[in-house]
């Protein structure tokens, strides 16, 4: 099985090819996401990136952000969110919790005030139900700003929402006055 560094490699590297670009290796994502595990192994070690099935299952199992699942039969894998390519998670209608948190680095601050959360090259804008997550995710691109998105008043206004199988709630837009500035994160 692969070591905690290799673990990342593969982890980065699928979800670059499941979430955004499968022709890099050569494969084609079904509808839903989803491709064969085998298919990938193989279209992937073609192009120099090998991995074993074990390494496949311990990549899924341990990611901390769950970003992958297994088909009910383990035969097929998917990135759970986070698609800039289409695909239909097949995603029902859920109803948030009254409040959800969006995690951004300081720099986009004014145009998110400006124009309201959107998906940019992704299919949804993501949100999480915790602040501590929020923080994490506006740290990967410089100082982190919180969000909070008032969640009830737009599910009552008609915005859909969907979870995804790691807790990453979707939507496809948040208008800039329906989020609040939080502070200091």
């Amino acid at each position: 099985m692969a070591d905690e560094k290799t673990t990342v490699r593969i982890s980065r590297f699928l979800s670059m090819v499941l979430r955004h670009q499968p022709d890099a290796v050569g494969i084609t994502l079904d509808e839903g996401g989803w491709v064969d595990v085998e298919v990938l192994r193989a279209a992937c070690a073609a192009k120099g990136r090998r991995f074993s099935r074990a390494d496949l299952d311990h990549m899924v199992a341990t990611n901390a952000k769950q970003r992958f699942a297994f088909s009910a039969d383990g035969r097929r894998i998917r990135a759970n969110q986070g698609h800039s390519i289409e695909v239909d998670l097949g995603l029902a209608a859920a109803t948030p919790p009254a409040v959800l948190y969006h995690g951004t680095a300081a720099a986009t601050l004014p145009a998110i005030l400006r124009e309201g959360l959107r998906p940019m090259t992704r299919q949804d804008v993501h949100l999480s139900a915790d602040r501590d997550t929020a923080v994490r995710v506006g740290a990967r691109h410089g100082r982190p700003v919180v969000l909070e998105v008032d969640a009830a008043a737009l599910a009552a206004a008609g915005h859909t929402f969907r979870v995804s199988a790691n807790g990453v709630w979707l939507t496809d837009a948040v208008p800039a006055g329906r989020l609040r500035v939080l502070p200091d994160a």
